[in-house]
Order: C-alpha cells, then sequence, then structure tokens
C-alpha cells in the first residue's frame, strides 16, 4: 500500500514535472511577453503572475522566479507583491484540471504522448508529446494513488485520526504545511489530499484545513530562495509567507461558514459515496482552494501598500544601487529558461552599452589631444566591468546550457556567447586606442592637420557603427545584415586609404615616424572593431 502510494505520488509529480517544462517550451516567448507587461499597476501584475504559474504548474517557480528578479533589480517590491499573489490563483489552476477526473484517458493519453515523441521529426511537434505524457502520468499518479491509500479506508484508526481534521481545522492546517514543506510542492499535496477524499478516508472540511496549510507551506520555498539575496528579495519572500498566513487565519474565523459557502455553490454532495468512492469531493477541494486565494487577492490587492511596510520592517536594511548588473544573472531563474535566456540577453544589452560608451569617452583624447589622464582611468574601470561581465554571463550560459532546453534554446545561448566574446574584444581594442592617446600626450606626439581630419572621420564612422549594433542588441531588426554591410567595406577602404596616405606624407616628411606608428596602430584599432562588430551582427542574424 505505502509502495503503490509513493509510486503513484512519484508519477504525478513527474508527470506535473513533464507537463510544465513542455508548456514552458511551447509558450516561452509568450512568457517573456507577459513578463515585460508587469508594470507599476498591480492589477496587471496580478494577472501576470496567474498567467505565468498556469503555465509553469508551480507557484512556488513563479514565486523564486519572482524573487531572483527583484534581487537583480529587474522588479520593484510592489510590482513582485502583484505577481505573486497572482501565483497563488494560478496554481489553484492545477487542482481544478484534477478535478475533472480524467484518468479514463491517461494510458491513452500517454501513449498518444510517446508515439508523438518518438516519431516526430519536428521540434515544436515534440514539445505537445512531452505535454500529452506529462498531462496522462499526472492522472495515471493521481489513479495509482487513489488505489494505493483505499485499503486504508477499512483501518478503523485511519478514520479516526482523520476525523480531527475536522474537528480541528487548526490541526489540519499544521498538517498541511508540514506535508507541503516536505513535497516542496502545494499541488502535490492538494493531489494527495483529493485522492484521500475520493477514497472517502477524509471529508469536506478536512481537506479544506489541510488546503489551507498548504498554502501556508508553499511559502517555504520562496523564504529557502530568499537566503543570500538582496534586502528587496526578503521582503518579496516575507510578503509572500505574511499574505498567506493572515489570509489563512481569516478564513479560520469564519471556517464553518466558508466551507458551507463552498459546498453551496459546487454542485453535488461531498460526503456522497459510490462504490467506496466520493466522486464530487473532487471539484469540491478545488473550488475551495481557488476561491480561497482568489479572495485572499482580493483583500489584500488595496492593501499592497501596507504589506510592503510590514515586509520591509520584517527584513530592515536599505536598498543599495548596484555597481555591476551581472547580480541579475540568478541561477534561481533556470526553472524557466525563456525566462533565463532574456535576462541574459539583457545583460548582453548591458554589456554592449559599457563597451559603447568606452568609444565614446575616447573622442576629446583622440580628435583634440587633451584629457588623456583622466580618459585612461574612466576606460580602465570600465574595462574591468566589461571583462567581469564576460565571465559571469559566460558562466551563466554554460550552467544554463546544461539545463533541460530546447535546440532552439541551445543554438541561442552558443549565438550569446559568441556575441559576448566580441563585445570584450571590442572592449580590449577601445583600451588599445586610449593607450595611444595616452602615449601621444605624453610625447608630445602631433598628427598631421590630414591626419587628424582622417582620425575624425574614421571615428565618428566607427562610433555610428558600434551604436548601430548596440540598437541591434535591443530590437534585433531583420535587415540588420544589409545595414552593417554598408559600414563594414566602408570602413576598410577608409583604413587603407588613410594608412596610403599616411605614406604619402612620410615620404614628404609632413608626418614623422613616431606619429606614423601610433597613428597606424589607431587605425588598426578601428578595424578590429569594425570586424568584431561584424560578428555580432552575424550572430544577432543567426548566421553564426
Amino acid at each position: 500500500m505505502v509502495l503503490t502510494s509513493l509510486g503513484g505520488l512519484g508519477l504525478f509529480l513527474f508527470g506535473m514535472h513533464l507537463m510544465s517544462d513542455a508548456l514552458q517550451k511551447i509558450a516561452g516567448l509568450r512568457m517573456r511577453r507577459i513578463l515585460e507587461k508587469v508594470t507599476a499597476n498591480r492589477v496587471v501584475a496580478v494577472f501576470a503572475g496567474t498567467a505565468i504559474t498556469a503555465i509553469i504548474q508551480s507557484s512556488s517557480a513563479t514565486t523564486v522566479m519572482t524573487v531572483g528578479l527583484v534581487n537583480a533589480g529587474l522588479m520593484s517590491l510592489h510590482q513582485a507583491i502583484g505577481v505573486v499573489l497572482g501565483a497563488n490563483i494560478g496554481t489553484t489552476i492545477t487542482a481544478q484540471i484534477i478535478a475533472f477526473r480524467l484518468t479514463d484517458v491517461a494510458l491513452p493519453l500517454i501513449g498518444i504522448g510517446v508515439f508523438i515523441k518518438l516519431f516526430s521529426k519536428r521540434e515544436k511537434v515534440k514539445f505537445w508529446g512531452d505535454f500529452l505524457l506529462g498531462f496522462g502520468m499526472l492522472f495515471y499518479g493521481l489513479l495509482v494513488m487513489k488505489e494505493g491509500v483505499q485499503p486504508l479506508h477499512a483501518a478503523p484508526w485511519v478514520s479516526d485520526f482523520f476525523v480531527h481534521f475536522s474537528r480541528n481545522p487548526l490541526l489540519g492546517v499544521g498538517v498541511g504545511a508540514l506535508v507541503t514543506m516536505l513535497f516542496q510542492s502545494s499541488s502535490a499535496t492538494v493531489g494527495l489530499v483529493i485522492a484521500l477524499a475520493y477514497s472517502g478516508l477524509l471529508d469536506f472540511p478536512g481537506a479544506a484545513a489541510l488546503v489551507l496549510g498548504e498554502n501556508i507551506g508553499t511559502t517555504i520555498t520562496a523564504q529557502i530562495a530568499s537566503i543570500g539575496t538582496n534586502v528587496a528579495a526578503k521582503r518579496v519572500a516575507r510578503a509572500h509567507l505574511l499574505f498567506n498566513l493572515f489570509g489563512v487565519c481569516i478564513i479560520l474565523l469564519i471556517f464553518p461558514h466558508y466551507v458551507r459557502f463552498v459546498d453551496f455553490i459546487t454542485p453535488g454532495d461531498p460526503l456522497f459515496m459510490a462504490d467506496g468512492r466520493c466522486p464530487f469531493s473532487a471539484r469540491h477541494i478545488a473550488n475551495f482552494h481557488t476561491i480561497f486565494n482568489v479572495t485572499n487577492c482580493i483583500i489584500f490587492l488595496p492593501l499592497m501598500g501596507l504589506l510592503a511596510r510590514v515586509s520591509a520592517f520584517l527584513a530592515p536594511g536599505e536598498t543599495k544601487s548596484r555597481v555591476f548588473r551581472l547580480e541579475s544573472l540568478d541561477k534561481r531563474i533556470f526553472e524557466a529558461p525563456s525566462i533565463a535566456l532574456d535576462e541574459a540577453r539583457q545583460e548582453i544589452e548591458y554589456m554592449g552599452k559599457e563597451v559603447y560608451s568606452m568609444l565614446e569617452i575616447t573622442e576629446k583624447p583622440l580628435i583634440e589631444n587633451v584629457g588623456t589622464e583622466k580618459m585612461l582611468e574612466e576606460i580602465i574601470v570600465k574595462e574591468d566591468l566589461v571583462d567581469a561581465l564576460q565571465k559571469e554571463i559566460n558562466t551563466y550560459l554554460t550552467e544554463l546550457s546544461r539545463q533541460y532546453i530546447t535546440e532552439e534554446q541551445s543554438k541561442e545561448i552558443f549565438s550569446m556567447l559568441h556575441m559576448v566574446s566580441n563585445l570584450e574584444r571590442i572592449g580590449d581594442h577601445c583600451e588599445s586606442i586610449a593607450k595611444l592617446c595616452k602615449k601621444r600626450n605624453d610625447f608630445g606626439i602631433e598628427f598631421s592637420e590630414d591626419g587628424n581630419k582622417d582620425m575624425y572621420l574614421i571615428y565618428h564612422h566607427t562610433l555610428e557603427y558600434l551604436h548601430t549594433i548596440m540598437k541591434a542588441l535591443r530590437d534585433s531588426p531583420k535587415n540588420l545584415m544589409e545595414i552593417v554591410r554598408a559600414f563594414e567595406p566602408k570602413l576598410n577602404a577608409m583604413r587603407w586609404e588613410m594608412r596610403v596616405n599616411h605614406m604619402e606624407r612620410l615620404k614628404t616628411s609632413v608626418c614623422n615616424a613616431d606619429a606614423g606608428l601610433v597613428y597606424v596602430d589607431m587605425l588598426t584599432s578601428f578595424e578590429k572593431i569594425g570586424d568584431h562588430a561584424y560578428n555580432i551582427a552575424e550572430s544577432l542574424s543567426g548566421l553564426k
């Protein structure tokens, strides 16, 4: 009996995980768009949290991702609270699906899912196979669990034990919280409660008490995830615990009336038995779960400001502005690879802005030969940042590539690694230009008038070229290669023509040898920047 029940629970959890992964891969881009819509509007944040959790099929995963995004500074505390409120509603979708009692089609769904997965050549079709396989395994696991606990019905002490949950809801809440902390899955607890109630071992009030406890137990995941994070992320975790805990306390005050209300609006009698089964119990439990979380959301939605202040009291400290954006690459969001990729993309965009600013601040020292000391100091600081970003982004993307990701996502990771490498090399060439400017200033080297004009032209052409690439990191235009092909040949031609002009000036002694060496090295650095910019454009266009 124990082994059968554990096996059923294992199938249930594995099926839910497989279904969740498949849904993420099918709707990954939509998930990113949902997150982009999360604004200061608390209602929008709630809907976003609900939608994401309905896709992921795990409120814990959504909450952990939210903690990670707040820790990264990409989401405010108020936005995060709204998302987590929505996550509580989204997680009830699992219970509603379970209540449909689709156990009769579980094995056919598993068969169809495996058939699609094995014989389909298209990756997206295979994801649907995974979804059907996971969906079928979820219901088959539930069926095995129900069969496993059925013999308990004959043991009087078991019935006496579960009766305590009806008589003492606080005990049920405590046990529900403990079981959820143990499983690290609220859906697993709900599935187990439904299996017990369906077998007639647990009445509706007792099941409702366990479900209330599950809502407290599920917050432990966020508390664990907040360890080692910044103050704002800790406050999100505390807020999650607060509104679930207070929500449960409010319902406990009116527990008998609330149970009767859910029973009144849900068809069927949860205690009705036929062939040793309670067919209406599952829908009653699912509705209780959903109505509780919707009610909780309605209560606390207008009180988000107060909730944020109490959370700040429980997690004291000052939120500090970050020097390094690489903190946002939080491994907690590996739960959703599509979102993790989006965060990596934002970090690469940030890295690109830093590299562009390195070239930008060389203008005056390069053209006017002034301020070289201060400029070089700034360049060295930025170069250290760019090197750190490269190391962190590469490590993050490498670890992400080891997760269960799609072939398309794997290609995107390879492309990102290529872009990061090229951005770092552009930073190196910007540093080389800065050092050449410093050398020219220290040794009093002056370019000829024509040399200065040429330097002005190639600098601004390269700057415009790099600016186009930086915009493409954000917008990814479809005609990027057409735009870039207008820049790259011109830059190479400019460098060649300017070298020829320089040789002519050397022959006529208009330019001296020392100035010539610095001048040629600068031209080479600009050409190399253009080469790496072209490589980035190819990666963005899917050519590398």
